[in-house]
């Protein structure tokens, strides 16, 4: 064989490598951005495309603008059952620290309009208490942690915007769905908060925030 033949094969045998070692590269790149992208796709399924929740029978959560620990705090709570929610724990057990980690980024940099939707008759009770509290029912102001603006801070959430029949049902039944392990953590404040607010107020509490943007 000349020498032009053996280099012609040579070349052939290293570029077919390269395309190899290229095509397995793309390969593990792929489910990386695909695996992301599904887990997306299935969270917009309920919780809308632009993380704005759902205003329906079965109300869902706005997760758009949520703080990313927030989410990353409650999807560990279901995973460790000390949060009640039979559909959300099968979601968020298989999903890695570093899935939980980008899910939460995505929804925090969403900023759609809220539905708003809720009765207008009790907003101003609603912020009243939200920024005042009810001392006499040891009910502190919401403002004191959630802020003023209601986009929370850390793990404490985000209420801004918040789909009102979602907040409502988490408010009356926050013992039923909240603290249910041995673990305590950030969100264990509201039990003695939500305890103490009779349906009313927290229909005007949660009219009030779901309106803020």
């Amino acid at each position: 064989m000349s020498a032009t033949g053996l280099r012609l094969i040579l070349q052939t045998a290293i570029l077919a490598v390269a395309f190899s070692v290229s095509g397995h590269a793309q390969e593990r790149l792929a489910p990386a951005r695909g695996g992301l992208e599904a887990k997306l796709e299935y969270c917009k399924t309920c919780h809308g495309l632009s993380g704005q929740g759902y205003l329906g029978y079965f109300a869902m959560p706005r997760l758009a603008g949520q703080q990313p620990e927030y989410i990353e705090a409650q999807l560990r709570a279901f995973i460790e059952r000390r949060r009640s929610n039979p559909v959300m724990q099968n979601v968020a057990h298989v999903l890695s620290p570093s899935m939980v980690t980008a899910l939460a980024m995505h929804f925090k940099n969403l900023n759609p309009k809220p539905f708003g939707g809720a009765p207008r008759g009790s907003i101003a009770t609603g912020k009243k208490i939200y920024e005042e509290g009810l001392p006499e029912a040891n009910v502190p102001a919401c403002s004191a942690c959630h802020g003023n603006e209601g986009k929370g801070q850390n793990e404490i959430p985000r209420l801004a915007g918040q789909v009102y029949p979602y907040l409502v049902g988490q408010l009356t039944g926050w013992k039923q769905q909240r603290g249910q392990g041995t673990a305590v953590d950030t969100s264990a404040i509201m039990a003695p908060t939500a305890h103490n607010l009779t349906r009313s107020q927290v229909e005007a509490v949660a009219a009030y925030v779901s309106y803020l943007q």
